[in-house]
């Protein structure tokens, strides 16, 4: 399983594709690969704009940086340490459901169940992430 964004780790197409051919190369028929990942929060993003503020506290600002063409973003995250801000930067590529399910398809996988949460709740158009569970095919 992979939870908390973790295939955006990935940032590379090929990469995460190489994961799930990994995963099933591992996975007997009828076991299961689960990720747990953020739906891409493009509607937040203006239009001809690249950076969306996503956090902005006393302690901590986020800054999303959007690279579309290439479905990848740097999040970029200011701490404040007693009296002075760090930066971290972390690249991501993000990944759409369908895509994802393409990915498991090539890799002889079957999108078996999804939801909006670990809860269960229903996955909508409305839905912020997503839960997927997907089971390796015999044969």
């Amino acid at each position: 399983y992979l939870v908390f964004n973790t295939i955006g780790n990935l940032t590379t197409r090929e990469a995460q594709v190489a994961c799930f051919r990994n995963v099933a190369a591992h996975l007997q028929p009828g076991g299961c690969f689960v990720i747990e990942v953020g739906v891409p929060d493009l509607q937040r993003l203006p239009p001809g704009e690249t950076r969306v503020v996503f956090d902005f506290g006393e302690d901590h600002v986020g800054i999303d940086e959007y690279y579309i063409a290439n479905q990848s973003l740097i999040s970029h995250h200011f701490t404040r340490r007693g009296d002075r801000w760090e930066l971290d930067s972390i690249p991501f590529r993000y990944v759409w459901a369908a895509e994802l399910d393409l990915m498991a398809e090539l890799a002889g996988l079957r999108l078996r169940e999804r939801w909006a949460g670990w809860r269960r709740e229903p996955f909508t158009s409305q839905s912020r992430s997503h839960v997927s569970v997907w089971e390796k095919q015999a044969g």
